[in-house]
């Protein structure tokens, strides 16, 4: 009885495991059994009892109980046997005081135990002895890693798992794997975190999967600290129902703490607000006044927002964040009580008294190695608005430049193209700040070059890296074919006409498992500097470059030209943002091959009215300075969306799009690894790339042809590798929720982004005559990612894809007209300028990369 009420206890099934132990006390009532085998069963059972206890309701309730179990314990007459018990409730003890915030007490408790523990295990080498030694080093550990003692954390926890591991302990191995990875997340290293949970994330899986629920909320934590609050809440809302179900109080609270957090992070004031405050009425009830403090700062947090955007931030949110910065500092808590503090003095200069926040600011104690990114923006923030607040701007600007080179230092240490790009939120209000502050000056030469540089800065950040040398591990491998497996079953069942619903679940899970596997990874890659203005323009050979802006609802073009930068205001962001969309949609409408005449004629007037009011809006204005010359534009928000070919102003003008003017510099000038040769591929479905696919390799005399029957993805990976120029002809589907997932169909399923890695020398040019594989998704800081977008941060010079639907027949004829130009020596942006022309609202493919 007490082994499977252990098991239930130990896998996180509390409710379970209570019903379990209440009735083997009521069992051990019955006449006839031995008096210190009852004492001892009834000890193991309500120190087991104590502990779900305190997970379902409040702490005192288990820590009451296991005095009881003291008590009880000086009945028993073997020594030995009163030892190990005794070992066994306070480790207990010590694990409800660190779970409740009370850590030194727990450390405390704990520093006995292991004593005693390696003691026991000196004199008898036994499996409990090992066990028990190991637990208490495990919890040790993860109390250290609470308060920021990494040092130690480690020592106990890299010794729980060599221990463990030697004694063939698993289950004790991941465990202290776990707690592994939250002392290293608290000490800064994320990318090491994430490893650390996915070996202990394999390892429940396969021996307890009851305690992948606290491995989760540990992981979303890790996924807010890198600007993944989206994913982070998409984790937390799939394992809150389940917690709640075991009713694991503290797990419930704090899960609901840092879906909270994700809210705040994601935008969502109502969610935040709203868990944040049952996340703290739970904790309150359960007596862990830390947690509950912590969830306070996030509801202060939410209302400060909220006073920030009012005229005049309201007196109150100060006192309260003054209060709780000497709340949080009693309980030790100093990162938190310094962030409460920051904020205290934010919403004063904003009330219009800087002295004051001037004062609270020197009380902040000065960021340590381990300050989280977060809270090391605020206090930049914070100073630059002081700064601005007496009139320096140029303090408030060396702040904001600060920031965002700590922020990128940060960057510098991810793997993964999704955590590169996340981490752009945190520098978000202090890139807006200086963008805003350059704006405030004149329209001058001299203050473009400066717009240009903070941009620079601040958007696309992913692609300002030479990538490593990447691949795809074997257990990511397998995870990844079996999200292709799941997406063509859901295919079949759509097709047959079969329910969806529990594959699409399924889908979904693996694609997430998926991605969060090469969040552990080794850096991205080595990152380059930000290009200067005259390096731009020592370049552009001819071309001109638009780099466009949002600032407010105000729409701002940086323009080189011949020797000069110009800075043009355009008008609303608002109605470019609207028109993009507006114009994206009819050629979507427009894209299937045998649309009725007259609904043709219909959608057609309707894009080209919007083409030209965008037309007018982005680039009319721009026209004396770029003359006829070939442009390179840098988009921002939902200008990505836009197929420059079909405005009028780009009509058969060569058109490059790039998601910053540092890597297009870099693709220029980038010296590759030797590739030749042209790949042609034919995917499954395409009625007119039988006849495409032949007529392209008349242009081309050395071409290597994968037809359908050929065109399995790991084949058509192979024979990327080394290439000059690829053609893949298939079904292509952009992937807006996860962009790595974005996708071209081939014979045996879907190649996805994700396996771009595998592809060691990407080619220099890459054709994708596809649906949409130019859409990218856009995360702040315009950070673009998708299919087409993995290509270029592998490392591929020049991708040419659709940012819209588009029909089989028009790709063809498109793709015919391109390649004819481009083996007539034109560069990929001429050849393809050149072929949209002819039928712009039903050619949408835009030339991305170097041109």
């Amino acid at each position: 009885m007490h082994r499977s009420a252990l098991d239930a206890a130990t896998a996180d099934r509390h409710p379970a495991a209570i019903r379990q132990m209440r009735r083997g006390l009521a069992l051990l009532e019955a006449p006839g059994i031995d008096p210190q085998e009852r004492l001892e069963v009834r000890t193991r059972l309500r120190n087991t009892l104590a502990f779900c206890l305190a997970e379902t309701g409040k702490v005192d309730d288990g820590l009451t109980q296991l005095a009881g179990v003291d008590a009880e314990l000086a009945g028993l007459r073997d020594e030995e046997l009163r030892a190990h018990l005794s070992t066994l409730v306070n480790l207990n003890r010590a694990a409800l005081l660190c779970r409740v915030g009370r850590i030194d007490e727990g450390i405390a408790q704990l520093d006995r135990e292991i004593e005693r523990s390696a003691r026991r295990l000196s004199a008898h080498a036994d499996p409990e002895a090992v066990d028990l030694l190991a637990l208490a080093l495990s919890n040790r550990g993860n109390a250290h890693g609470e308060v920021h003692r990494h040092d130690k954390a480690a020592r106990d926890l890299d010794r729980a798992v060599e221990l463990a591991d030697a004694h063939g302990l698993p289950l004790r191995a991941a465990i202290a794997k776990h707690a592994l990875g939250n002392a290293v997340q608290r000490a800064g290293d994320i990318p090491a975190a994430l490893r650390h949970y996915h070996e202990a994330n394999r390892a429940f899986q396969a021996l307890e999967p009851g305690l992948l629920l606290r491995l989760r909320i540990d992981q979303a934590e890790a996924m807010i600290s890198v600007g993944l609050a989206d994913e982070a809440g998409r984790l937390l809302d799939e394992v809150l129902p389940e917690l709640r179900r075991q009713r694991i109080g503290q797990d419930v609270a704090e899960a609901e703490l840092f879906r909270a957090a994700a809210a705040l992070q994601d935008g969502d004031l109502v969610l935040a607000r709203r868990t944040a405050t049952s996340a703290q009425r739970k904790l309150l009830g359960r007596g862990s006044p830390a947690w509950a403090a912590v969830a306070g700062l996030i509801a202060l947090r939410v209302d400060a927002v909220r006073a920030l955007g009012s005229r005049r931030p309201v007196a109150g949110v100060v006192r309260r964040a003054v209060e709780l910065s000497a709340e949080l500092a009693a309980l030790k808590l100093h990162d938190q009580a310094a962030f409460a503090l920051v904020l205290a003095a934010r919403l004063e200069i904003r009330r219009g008294d800087p002295d004051r926040g001037a004062e609270l600011l020197r009380s902040v104690p000065k960021t340590r190695r381990i300050t989280p990114i977060d809270h090391r923006m605020l206090l930049r923030l914070c100073r630059a608005e002081l700064a601005l607040a007496r009139g320096n701007q140029r303090v408030a600007l060396a702040q904001a430049k600060a920031g965002l080179a700590e922020l990128g230092r940060m960057r510098d240490r991810l793997g993964g193209l999704e955590l590169v790009s996340g981490t752009a939120v945190h520098g978000r209000e202090l890139g807006e700040l200086a963008v805003r502050l350059v704006l405030g000056g004149t329209d001058s030469a001299a203050n473009a070059k400066r717009l240009f540089t903070w941009l620079e800065r601040t958007r696309a950040q992913l692609y300002r890296y030479d990538p490593a040398v990447s691949t795809v591990d074997s257990e990511l491998g397998e995870r990844i074919t079996e999200v292709r497996t799941l997406s063509r079953a859901l295919l079949r069942a759509r097709l047959d006409g079969l329910p969806t619903g529990e594959l699409e679940s399924r889908l979904k899970a693996s694609q997430r498992a998926a991605t969060r596997m090469g969040w552990g990874a080794s850096p991205w890659g080595t990152p380059r500097p930000v290009v200067t203005p005259d390096e731009v323009l020592s370049r552009l050979a001819g071309r001109a470059m638009v780099s466009f802006a949002v600032s407010g609802d105000e729409l701002i073009a940086v323009v080189f030209a011949g020797t000069r930068v110009r800075m043009v205001r355009l008008g609303s962001a608002a109605d470019a943002t609207e028109g993009a969309r507006r114009l994206h949609a009819d050629l979507n409408a427009l894209a299937p091959d045998h649309l009725p005449a007259p609904l043709a004629a219909v959608i057609s007037a309707s894009a080209r009215r919007e083409a030209e009011k965008l037309d007018r809006l982005l680039l009319r204005p721009l026209a004396p300075m770029i003359g006829d010359r070939a442009l390179v534009v840098v988009p921002t928000g939902a200008l990505y969306v836009v197929p420059w070919g079909v405005l009028p102003t780009c009509v058969n003008r060569p058109t490059t799009a790039v998601p910053s003017a540092t890597a297009w510099v870099s693709a220029v000038r980038r010296e590759r690894d030797h590739v030749e040769g042209v790949l042609l591929v034919r995917g499954p479905g395409l009625q007119a790339a039988q006849g495409e696919i032949d007529r392209l390799a008349g242009y081309h005399g050395d071409a290597r042809l994968l037809g359908v029957a050929e065109a399995k993805v790991g084949a058509v990976l192979e024979a990327l590798d080394g290439v000059e120029l690829a053609h893949i002809a298939a079904h292509g589907e952009h992937e807006p929720e996860n962009a790595l997932f974005s996708r071209l169909e081939l014979v045996d399923g879907a190649m996805f982004a994700h396996e771009i890695g595998r592809v060691r020398r990407p080619p220099h040019q890459v054709v994708l005559a596809a649906c949409e594989l130019a859409l990218n998704r856009v995360r702040p800081g315009d950070e673009p990612l998708g299919f087409a977008g993995a290509l270029l941060a592998a490392g591929a010079r020049t991708v040419i894809a659709a940012s819209s639907r588009v029909g089989d027949e028009p790709s063809a004829a498109a793709m015919a007209d391109f390649h004819r130009i481009l083996a007539g020596g034109a560069s990929p942006a001429v050849a393809l300028a050149e072929a949209v022309s002819v039928d712009p609202l039903r050619r949408p493919f835009v030339c991305l990369g170097s041109g």
